[in-house]
């Protein structure tokens, strides 16, 4: 059986959001799970140097053009969060805290959450913004509150970006296949191309 792709994204990510909206498809079309896999950026940048793309001088600006325009090429519902970028902490949390028990529902929170910070401009930098999107799915408010505050979910999230980290991740969003990393939602063809070929 072959082995599923490994799909990194920062919760506060435009480019990690517009994949997200896509990889399911191109999985589904070439017989491939996906094994979705949040990450911190503000963490990563530390060690990379790196910093939010809309913060860099001249750059900024256009990379919020190109993250409208990208996704009206692809045809998925995008408006600029404010504030931005915002911390993805509570959201990798919740994630990792329900995963444990049910990673369907957890791939589905992760959807929501990008949805409801992309599409709708609700805010999920807080605990708070979090749980109202989890409690959305069914999930228990009083439940998810305690997870998110365990010691427990804590150090599995922080595990989670070490090994990203030693993984050799550095941006949102990345794609591993077969072992191939591929870095950036415009780098979805070379990773259908890749699941075809078998690589070159």
């Amino acid at each position: 059986m072959a082995e599923p792709i490994q799909f990194y994204f920062d919760f506060s990510s435009p480019y990690g959001y517009i994949a997200s909206q896509l990889i399911d498809a191109v999985g589904a079309k070439h017989g491939r799970a996906i094994v979705w896999r949040p990450i911190l950026l503000g963490a990563i940048f530390k060690i990379t140097g790196m910093q939010p793309l809309t913060e860099i001088p001249i750059k900024g600006e256009y990379m919020k053009r190109d993250f409208a325009r990208s996704a009206r090429l692809h045809g998925i519902p995008f408006r600029m969060p404010d504030p931005f970028p915002f911390s993805g902490v509570a959201a990798n949390r919740a994630f990792y805290w329900l995963e444990a028990s049910d990673p369907v529902k957890a791939h589905d929170l992760a959807n929501a959450l990008y949805r409801a910070a992309f599409a709708r401009n609700q805010e999920i930098g807080s605990v708070d913004g979090v749980i109202q999107i989890a409690t959305q799915l069914g999930v228990d408010a009083d439940a998810i509150g305690a997870g998110l505050q365990s010691a427990e979910v804590k150090d599995r999230t922080r595990a989670a970006n070490d090994a990203a980290v030693a993984a050799g991740i550095f941006g949102s969003p990345t794609f591993v296949v077969d072992g191939e990393p591929f870095w950036g939602a415009d780098r979805l063809d070379q990773v259908e191309k890749w699941l075809v070929s078998g690589g070159w």
